[in-house]
């Protein structure tokens, strides 16, 4: 045998690496390994009935997240940042609850693993945070995230990026606060708006033009609800809001959001 094929043999024959996952949980920092999460006691099998991201049931071997959140409150902040910088804002309530709807975070064995996302994607590994029950809380499919390679704690969004903020002077029940706070839930784990935000996946949505400026609005609806049915290219990755997802009565919200922070520009 060659040099050459006898070392990548040798490759090939070797496990994978463990994947490590990184907490930054204010006073508590720790990296975990994917062989010593799998380790821990509460670790388990889980089925999800309706995964977001594969589209069909899936069993996981997970761990409850609340077990890895120590010193973490319901009033708490956290953020879960991807590998390809998707950063999900997460209060942490829904994290911590027991139940109905209750957060696991998902392990993928280096032995054992889970399918790619599609054609040339990888999968959701290493980490990825699943539910099961999510209908019971109102789960949004926003707070599935994959590929997760760190997890913090931070303060508040309207606290860290004043630049999203509608009017103070705004009333507490027009819907432009309402839409604000969809536009965390469902969109700011992608889009920067103003140069205010983590995330580094999609475009900013207001500076250097707000998609109101330049979408008819039958055309932003359509979409927001279907981007392939409007632009369709193999590399897109903007995901639809169906109304299971956005009502139409939050979609109103939510463009009224982003009509309004058009004339909030730097």
């Amino acid at each position: 045998m060659r040099p050459c094929f006898a070392l990548l043999a040798l490759l090939f024959s070797l496990p994978l690496q463990a994947a490590q996952l990184h907490l930054e949980l204010g006073s508590l920092s720790r990296k975990w390994d994917s062989a010593q999460l799998l380790s821990l006691p509460q670790a388990r099998e889980i089925s999800v009935d309706q995964d977001v991201s594969y589209k069909r049931p899936m069993r996981y071997r997970a761990v409850p997240l609340a077990t890895l959140l120590q010193g973490i409150k319901a009033d708490d902040h956290l953020q879960a940042v991807a590998l390809d910088g998707f950063a999900a804002e997460m209060p942490a309530a829904p994290l911590l609850q027991d139940g109905p709807a209750r957060a696991w975070l998902a392990i993928e064995e280096p032995a054992r693993p889970w399918p790619a996302l599609g054609k040339g994607k990888p999968s959701a590994g290493p980490f990825y945070l699943v539910w099961t029950d999510p209908q019971a809380s109102g789960i949004r499919p926003e707070q599935w995230p994959f590929q997760i390679a760190t997890i913090r704690r931070l303060a508040a969004v309207e606290a860290r990026f004043p630049a999203l903020l509608p009017d103070p002077m705004l009333t507490k029940d027009d819907p432009v606060r309402q839409g604000f706070a969809l536009f965390q839930q469902n969109c700011l784990a992608c889009h920067r708006l103003n140069g205010a935000g983590d995330a580094q996946f999609g475009p900013d949505l207001n500076v250097p033009h707000n998609p109101t400026e330049y979408f008819q609005p039958g055309f932003l609806r359509q979409y927001i609800r279907n981007p392939q049915s409007l632009r369709q290219w193999p590399q897109a990755r903007m995901p639809g809001f169906a109304e299971s997802v956005l009502s139409e009565q939050e979609l109103d919200a939510l463009l009224a959001y982003l009509k309004h922070m058009a004339g909030r520009k730097p």
